[in-house]
């Protein structure tokens, strides 16, 4: 009896696991604009110290356990056909293949900056990619970093632990960064960047001219329609949260106003059939978090569910964000909990216990050695 194809739309960190959820279940097909996994977390980590980041968070498809009867393929979506069931991926040497699929996941996340591109990338060019702005940023004399979510705080705490000496601003539009945390997460996060001499500069709301490039470091100053003189530096990291969806290949009528995936409580797609969304491309609330609230193995079984023909579960998400800010530093991993309070993963059990024990056996199901 032949097994029904699920084709996951997107090889980021929700829909690999997605995948690692369905493989004994189904045949499943994966389509990357990499040929890796390169995750979109832990921006600081990534620009200070890429080597580092590249262990945990680069990883290539054949060393998951869980992937071994996962087909991948590696290339960019063009087109969906919801009436013949059929997606298109265009492949690194031109050419177009037509994936056909019975259950369509679309994980195909968002654009970001300069470290979640949905461009279809070599291992080379991902190198490069990876290199560039540390190398740009490892050379400059002075670094403003302009936004108030996660990803900027992260960034500005992480490149004045690697560059003390080099002044590092934060720039960001509140009263106070990290606005969809609980109040005490920057409460305690606002004191480390302060430790680490992070000038913060709260209520500055940086001018982004129509058709600015926010993909690259700057050395231009930068203007904020809040009254305050330009800041100038000589790297300037912007990571105000202007996400755009990758959803081009997609037809509108699966879009909100926005561009992001209109779903159901119970992640199916609006108005198609046999399709579900997660992650941060999918509109499943105000905060688009179910790639961090692990909705991965509720949609793995929602999946299994509707071919059997059993009713659906629903997805709720948080109000809040939480987990890892800054990611690893040299005393561990500090996670912060929905209702603001932390606990701390010391530095001696991350390479013991958290990475091999929990993450890589717990939550990926097995990641072979790097050969």
């Amino acid at each position: 009896m032949t097994r029904p194809r699920v084709v996951v739309a997107g090889l980021g960190d929700t829909g690999l696991l997605t995948a690692r959820h369905l493989s004994r279940h189904v045949d499943v097909v994966g389509i990357s604009t990499k040929p890796a996994l390169v995750s979109g977390q832990e921006l600081g980590m990534r620009l200070a110290r890429p080597d580092d980041w590249a262990r945990e968070y680069r990883v290539g498809f054949g060393r998951y356990r869980k992937l071994d009867g996962v087909r991948t393929v590696h290339g960019i979506l063009t087109d969906l056909s919801l009436a013949d069931r059929v997606v298109s991926v265009r492949l690194p040497d031109g050419t177009t293949r037509a994936e056909p699929y019975d259950v369509l996941v679309i994980a195909t996340g968002v654009t970001n900056g300069l470290w979640r591109r949905p461009d279809l990338q070599s291992d080379e060019e991902v190198d490069a990619a990876l290199r560039a702005p540390h190398d740009q940023l490892a050379a400059a004399g002075s670094i403003n970093v302009i936004g108030g979510g996660a990803a900027a705080v992260s960034a500005a705490a992480n490149l004045a632990l690697a560059w003390p000496e080099t002044p590092v601003a934060l720039y960001y539009p509140g009263d106070r960064a990290l606005p969809h945390h609980h109040g005490r997460v920057w409460a305690t996060v606002s004191g480390m960047l302060a430790g680490r001499g992070v000038t913060l500069r709260p209520g500055h709301r940086a001018v982004v001219p129509p058709g600015f490039d926010l993909d690259r470091i700057t050395t231009d100053p930068v203007a904020f329609s809040t009254g305050q003189p330009d800041a100038a530096a000589e790297a300037t990291l912007w990571a105000i949260g202007r996400v755009r969806p990758n959803t081009a290949w997609l037809p509108d009528s699966l879009l909100d106003e926005a561009g992001f995936v209109c779903v159901s409580p119970d992640l199916t797609v609006i108005g198609a059939p046999g399709v579900f969304a997660i992650g941060d491309v999918a509109a499943t609330d105000p905060l688009r978090g179910s790639a961090r609230n692990r909705a991965d193995r509720l949609l793995a079984r929602n999946i299994r569910r509707q071919l059997a023909g059993r009713p659906l579960r629903t997805y709720r998400p948080r109000r809040r964000r939480w987990g890892s800010v800054l990611g690893f530093q040299p005393d561990g991993l500090r996670v912060f909990t929905p209702s603001g309070r932390s606990f701390r993963f010391p530095a001696w059990s991350i390479q013991t216990v958290l990475q091999p024990w929990i993450v890589r056996r717990g939550i990926y199901g097995g990641v072979r050695r790097d050969r």
